[in-house]
C-alpha cells in the first residue's frame, strides 16, 4: 500500500471512525461474525468505515436509516472483500434500502424474440455502475442467522465482484496463481448437477435458486461459503476450495476452530 493511500486511509478512520459503542452493538450478535479473530475484525471495521464514507445510503419509502442499520450493511458487504481490499468496490455509490422486497417491472425477450412484460418482487438487485438495491426486511432477518446459507447483501456483492469484468456470468476475475480450468471444472460441475436434480424435482442441498443461471449460482454459493461453509463444504468440496482461493478466506476455520 502506498504512502498516500495509506495516509488516506489514516484521515478517514480518524474523522469518519466508528463508534465503539455503534460498533459492538452492530457486530456482536451478528451471525456471520462469528469466529472471526479480534485482527479481522479489526480490518472489517476499518473496511466498513471506509465503505460508510464512500457510499451514500438512501432509504425510499419513508424508510428512515440509522446509523446502525447503514454499518449492518456495510459490514457485511465488506466481509466478501476482506483479502480483496475495498478498491473492489468502487465505481458505484448508491445503496438503496426498501422497507421489504420491491417490484419491478421489465420487458424481457424469449428465445423466440417474442417480448414479455414481467412483473416481479425482488429483496436484492445489483448493477454493474449502478446502485446495490436491498430490501431492509431480508437484511435484518439475515443478520441473525435463521435461515442457513441466505444473506442478501453478500448475495448482491457476489454479483457486483461478479461484474468487475464484464456482465455477471459467475466468473469473477481470478487472480495470479488461481487456474481458469479448475475454476471452470469445480463451478461448472456443480452447477450442472444442482440444475438437473431441480429440473427433476429432487431434493437439492442448497437455495435451488442457484440454479437459474452461473451468476446466480455464484452469487448463493457465495452466501453459504460465508454462511453456511459446512453445507458447502460437505457437498461441493471443490467449489468451497476454489473459493477459498478466490476470496482469500476460509469461513470453515471460523465455524470449527478446532480444524486450525
Amino acid at each position: 500500500m502506498n504512502i498516500f493511500k495509506r495516509a488516506y486511509i489514516r484521515y478517514i478512520m480518524h474523522r469518519h471512525g466508528i463508534a465503539h459503542e455503534l460498533w459492538a452493538e452492530v457486530t456482536e450478535t451478528l451471525a456471520v461474525l462469528q469466529g472471526m479473530t479480534a485482527v479481522e475484525k479489526a480490518h472489517l471495521r476499518e473496511l466498513a468505515t471506509l465503505f460508510l464514507y464512500e457510499k451514500r445510503f438512501v432509504g425510499v419509502q419513508e424508510l428512515q436509516l440509522s446509523n446502525a442499520m447503514c454499518l449492518l450493511i456495510a459490514t457485511q458487504a465488506c466481509l466478501p472483500v476482506l483479502r480483496l481490499g475495498i478498491a473492489c468496490l468502487s465505481g458505484w455509490i448508491d445503496i438503496i434500502v426498501y422497507p421489504g422486497a420491491f417490484r419491478i417491472c421489465r420487458d424481457e425477450m424469449d428465445d423466440a424474440g417474442v417480448v414479455h412484460h414481467q412483473v416481479r418482487a425482488l429483496i436484492g438487485e445489483s448493477w454493474s455502475r449502478g446502485p446495490l438495491i436491498l430490501s431492509w426486511d431480508d437484511v435484518e432477518k439475515d443478520s441473525q442467522g435463521e435461515q442457513p446459507g441466505r444473506n442478501v447483501v453478500i448475495h448482491e456483492i457476489a454479483h457486483k465482484l461478479d461484474m468487475l469484468n464484464g456482465y455477471a456470468d459467475g466468473f469473477p476475475p481470478l487472480h495470479q496463481g488461481m487456474a481458469i480450468p479448475d475454476w471452470t471444472t469445480a463451478l461448472k460441475l456443480a452447477y450442472e448437477l444442482l440444475e438437473a436434480r431441480v429440473e427433476n424435482h429432487r431434493r437439492v442441498c442448497i437455495n435451488p435458486y442457484a440454479a437459474s443461471s452461473p451468476a446466480e449460482f455464484f452469487a448463493v454459493i457465495s452466501e453459504y461459503f460465508f454462511c453456511s461453509p459446512d453445507i458447502l463444504h460437505s457437498h461441493f468440496p471443490d467449489v468451497y476450495h476454489q473459493l477459498t482461493l478466490y476470496y482469500r478466506q476460509d469461513p470453515l476455520l471460523r465455524s470449527f476452530p478446532a480444524l486450525n
